[in-house]
């Protein structure tokens, strides 16, 4: 809490050297003799790429974690995973209301940060409620899993892998401990044809990336439409969307194509949920994603950049980012001088700050994915996917990540870290207050498309 509490110290750079710190912590404890299976200590930089992918809630990892990690290595994965996708300063004021520390107001401004919130106002029951709900949430969910984990695996493994793939799913990382030392990076493939596991994993990742506020909002009003937030009913039209038209993409065209054949038309559909759900910044696949079409990972790699909304455990630039450009854009075609939706209109900062964020997105992607495809030699589209996935916070991947060159992981790394703490967030740590000021340049009109 010493961090939090210093005053020089912005919320921005609260967080972003918060996520360092945890990921520093995480680096060396798997560094630790007894945190990886192989003789010595895991490489320095295997550890940081574990770790970077852990506290951000990506997934992408160059060791396989069942069999490359002990369970000391996986409870730290685990602990990072848990952290990283409530937030470092959400959980550090989990800690201090549990030990009964005082919450200032600068450490309230903290939270409201944290967790993307409009008000600082009830800001630390709202974040009980945010902690209570998604610890229940995760334990449900790992009873659900332990259905079928307990008969195959044992109960106490059993247990512990249910637990494990909850808390991943939840947290949108996408980690998982079902490789073999005869099929390593297999993730869920094992559970494609099952029902229970595949729904349980798909609400998880639903209900980690809808956002703690819009828990709080539909908790509050229930089925009420009229008395949501427009935030609320911005990432529940914009989620709905994306998930019914990606559906509606790899069920009707992807899974009717050659590859795809041997499965049975259960599998297709069950399949298309999945596909449509997972890029969503969850990183679990239950299907070989080297078979799908140049389409179908472009669509995929779309999906990824969206992610999932504010305030939540996904990444990505935002479903709201996504419906407040679409709604600019809108407005503009119509020649309307704001960007309005359900009687309300939006801010000029609000659209001005979707637009800065897709840029910074679009300008990451696009150089890492140059980056990597000059560095290993990679096909343009399939650097794109794996560049995607690690500035999303995905981890999904086409099985290229554990040969990655050393300047491709950190690379990624990179990605994965700004991705996490998100890309405006580093600027206004690094900027602080420059720029804001009463004084103005005289305007003058460019002219545009």
């Amino acid at each position: 809490m010493s961090l939090l509490r210093k005053r020089q110290a912005s919320p921005a750079q609260v967080i972003i050297l918060g996520f360092l710190g945890l990921i520093g912590a995480g680096t060396l404890l798997l560094m630790l003799p007894f945190a990886s299976r192989e003789p010595g200590s895991a490489p320095f930089l295997d550890a940081l790429f574990t770790a970077t992918s852990a506290t951000c809630v990506t997934g992408l990892v160059v060791q396989d974690t069942a069999t490359y990690w002990t369970v000391f290595g996986q409870g730290v994965i685990l602990l990072l995973i848990q952290i990283g996708g409530m937030g470092v300063v959400t959980m550090a004021m989990a800690i201090a209301m549990v030990t009964g520390q005082k919450i200032g107001l600068k450490e309230r401004l903290f939270m409201q940060e944290s967790i993307a919130d409009t008000q600082v106002g009830g800001i630390v029951a709202r974040t009980r409620f945010i902690l209570k709900v998604a610890f229940a949430i995760e334990l449900a969910g790992a009873a659900v899993l332990a259905v079928r984990f307990i008969p195959r695996f044992g109960p106490g493994k059993g247990l512990w892998l249910a637990l494990f793939h909850s808390i991943s799913a939840f947290c949108n990382a996408g980690f998982d401990l079902m490789g073999r030392a005869e099929a390593k990076f297999v993730s869920m493939t094992d559970y494609a044809p099952d029902p229970l596991v595949n729904i349980t994993l798909i609400v998880l990742i639903v209900v980690g990336g809808l956002g703690f506020l819009t828990w709080r909002d539909l908790r509050e009003n229930r089925l009420h439409w009229k008395a949501y937030s427009l935030q609320t009913k911005l990432i529940l039209v914009t989620t709905g969307v994306l998930l019914a038209g990606a559906f509606a993409f790899y069920y009707l065209y992807e899974f009717r194509l050659d590859q795809w054949s041997g499965l049975t038309e259960w599998e297709k559909f069950q399949g298309a949920v999945f596909q449509a759900v997972t890029p969503r910044t969850a990183g679990f696949n239950t299907l070989d994603l080297t078979n799908i079409s140049q389409a179908g990972l472009l669509v995929m790699i779309l999906l990824m950049l969206v992610g999932g909304s504010p305030g939540s455990t996904a990444g990505g630039f935002k479903t709201t980012t996504l419906a407040v450009l679409v709604l600019s854009a809108k407005s503009t075609v119509l020649r309307r001088r704001d960007a309005a939706c359900f009687g309300r209109r939006l801010t000029e900062d609000t659209v001005r700050n979707a637009g800065a964020i897709l840029v910074l997105y679009l300008a990451l992607l696009l150089t890492g994915s140059v980056i990597i495809s000059c560095a290993d030699g990679l096909p343009i589209l399939t650097a794109l996917f794996e560049a995607g996935s690690a500035v999303a916070t995905v981890g999904l991947t086409l099985g290229v990540t554990p040969g990655l060159s050393t300047v491709s992981r950190l690379v990624l790394i990179f990605l994965m870290y700004v991705g996490r703490v998100g890309s405006l967030t580093m600027i206004y740590a690094v900027t602080g207050n420059e720029g804001i000021g009463l004084s103005r340049y005289p305007q003058e009109k460019v002219a545009v498309g």
